[in-house]
């Protein structure tokens, strides 16, 4: 195994946080009980041969019992040993699947974000069982099959030395050569099946989540084609990883017979020498048959380890990733990338820019963005020179076409995403790399596909407060304008939803969420169209209503006031924003004669890319922004046919 992944599997062991008691009560079972089995065929031996002499049957009944005992005790210690085994196992997966989930709910969210669904689903689900195994097909097996093979060369050499140390080099061949032969073949394979597997995963979400749309373009067939091919590669690779298995058992087999053969060449002169009662010949004879069963568990014990290793490694890569600090363009200093912008956005107002703290009650957090370029991990930058202020008392609304960069903005305001370029902070500090609970607290995020648990509409809320009353819930509800939803409800906010809220529509499930982040305590929220799939009457209402939160005190548990920073594509119902945010692309200026960009530069705002167009009170843009105007009239013009 590299060294690389064996550090790896030593630190995801780690995260097992295994009950060393447990595991050495599991070894003990295990240890005895295949003990007994040796016992067993020792005894066996020694009752067979001795019953050939025909003694009184009295000096037979105590091996008689022991035969019984040890045959009893053998497949009920096994038992317990699996029960040990896998529940100190079991317990070790949850253990590390929550030490997985915690680190990357507060680390770093575009080590998450840069990884397909089905290949973070294979990472946090099939690789962390692959770790646990470990524990069931690897360690608990070695660990027995070292203590059993030490106590029956000890045995067979008490009987006679010779014998004991062929039987001692036949178990080594037999749990070195084999075990070693096995992990080197079987690690390529098992990177191959990873990789496959992976890819499974990978392209299986992608049809679930995407049937629809790949069903109208045509692609569903070809993908469904890919992943036959993927399950063809896996199939492959099981069928190379089973090759060095055979082998290995092969060695095994070879091994035990070498025993057998050295115990006879060994033990059949001495007893015809006088120097080896004849009965002693048929226990160190017959009792290596049972004494190679540890063995035999070595050869998957070793894949296991290389399978668990290369898990081990993905995870704590993931983890790994997740953890490391950014220090690049998001801490850059304002100054530092102003120079070269294009002229002031249209429309500006110096004031609304730069707000003085707000009057929030119980609270003074404060969002800052200036000069900020936003993209997607490894994407290019779609959004650049944005400036913006969120305050507890203040609402903002963002709007412009769709694919200006509108929610990436969102995310990365929420610490989810770096930014390519500016200054954020968050109360004064840079918002990237501060802690990530510490940012949850005050800063929660309503996003398109944020997660719906399979559970109550209750329990749904108390996600984002755990201590959301019944009478709170249906006002969230109703503030939300899920009221006419909650009362045709069977069981109330009682009612399970399906998983991922499969069983309501995609109207409903995002004003969920909206009520979600409003039961929420956090001062700042940041919401990306929450008015989507309402009709024009309560979309205006929602989002008058969700500026208003901003301007007055909570009723619902949550902090006094609230800042507000709004997506939406709902012009009418802005009138009471404390400032409106166009986005939009800019004409770009001609490049200076011979001038060549340099490479991996992040473009001004003043390129071909969205960025603040112009930013006033509703009224200012209707006034001023001749863009701004047209689309609020053609809004008008759609409400009133």
């Amino acid at each position: 195994m590299p060294s690389t992944e064996r550090v790896a599997l030593r630190r995801a062991v780690g995260l097992l946080r295994l009950d060393r008691r447990r595991l050495a009560g599991a070894v003990l079972a295990g240890a005895v009980g295949l003990a007994s089995g040796v016992a067993l065929t020792a005894c066996a031996a020694w009752l067979i041969a001795r019953a050939s002499q025909m003694p009184p049957v009295l000096t037979l009944s105590v091996a008689a019992v022991a035969v019984r005992l040890f045959g009893i005790s053998r497949a009920v210690l096994r038992y317990v040993e699996r029960l040990a085994s896998h529940d100190v196992a079991l317990a070790g997966m949850a253990s590390l699947r929550e030490n997985v989930y915690s680190r990357l709910a507060d680390g770093r969210t575009d080590a998450v974000t840069a990884l397909r669904r089905g290949d973070l689903l294979a990472r946090t689900g099939a690789d962390v069982d692959a770790v646990g195994d470990v524990v069931v097909r690897a360690l608990v097996p070695g660990a027995v099959a070292a203590v059993v093979g030490a106590g029956s060369v000890l045995l067979v050499g008490w009987l006679d030395v010779g014998v004991g140390a062929v039987l001692a080099a036949c178990l080594a061949l037999a749990g070195i050569a084999g075990p070693a032969l096995t992990m080197r073949a079987a690690r390529l394979s098992e990177r191959a099946e990873l990789l496959a597997r992976s890819e499974i995963a990978a392209t299986a979400m992608t049809m679930i989540d995407g049937a629809g749309e790949l069903t109208v373009s045509g692609r569903l067939l070809p993908m469904t084609a890919e992943l036959r091919r993927a399950e063809a590669d896996l199939a492959r690779a099981k069928d190379v990883a089973a090759r060095p298995a055979a082998l290995a058992a092969g060695i095994d087999t070879l091994a035990m017979g070498l025993a057998v053969l050295g115990a006879l060449l060994i033990g059949v002169p001495a007893t015809v020498a006088g120097t080896m009662a004849p009965v002693a010949l048929a226990v160190v004879v017959l009792t290596p048959l049972a004494a190679f069963e540890g063995t035999a568990l070595l050869g998957p014990a070793a894949r296991q380890l290389v399978r668990s290793g290369g898990a081990a490694a993905r995870i704590m890569a993931l983890l790994d990733s997740a953890a490391a600090v950014d220090a690049g363009p998001a801490s850059q200093p304002v100054a530092a990338r102003s120079a070269g912008a294009g002229p002031a956005p249209i429309g500006v107002h110096p004031a609304s820019i730069d707000v003085g703290p707000a009057s929030t009650g119980d609270t003074t957090a404060r969002l800052r963005a200036r000069g900020v370029a936003v993209r997607w991990p490894s994407g290019p930058v779609v959004a650049a020179g944005i400036d913006l202020d969120a305050a507890p008392g203040r609402a903002v609304a963002v709007v412009g076409a769709s694919g200006s960069g509108k929610t990436t903005l969102l995310l990365t305001l929420a610490g989810l995403l770096p930014t390519a370029a500016g200054e954020l902070t968050l109360d004064g500090r840079a918002l990237w790399g501060q802690d990530r609970a510490a940012v949850s607290d005050q800063v929660v995020l309503t996003a398109e596909d944020a997660h719906v648990f399979e559970t109550t509409v209750l329990e749904n809320l108390r996600v984002a407060r755990g201590d959301v009353t019944r009478a709170e819930a249906t006002s969230l509800l109703a503030r939300a304008e899920l009221g006419p939803w909650l009362a045709g409800l069977p069981d109330g906010i009682d009612t399970m939803l399906g998983s991922n809220a499969t069983t309501i529509s995609g109207g409903e499930r995002r004003r969920l969420l909206l009520a979600r982040a409003l039961a929420s305590r956090a001062p700042l929220l940041l919401l990306d169209e929450p008015a989507e799939h309402l009709d024009r009457g309560a979309a205006d209402r929602l989002v008058a209503d969700l500026i208003r939160t901003a301007h007055t005190h909570a009723t619902d548990g949550g902090p006094h006031r609230r800042g507000i920073v709004l997506v939406t594509h709902r012009l009418a119902a802005l009138a009471e924003a404390d400032e409106v945010i166009l986005i939009g692309r800019a004409p770009s200026p001609a490049p200076a004669a011979g001038a060549a960009p340099s490479p991996g530069a992040v473009p001004s705002p003043g390129a071909d890319l969205p960025t603040v167009l112009a930013r006033g009170t509703h009224e200012h843009l209707l006034a001023t922004v001749a863009e701004y105007r047209w689309a609020a009239d053609q809004e008008q013009a759609a409400a009133t046919r």
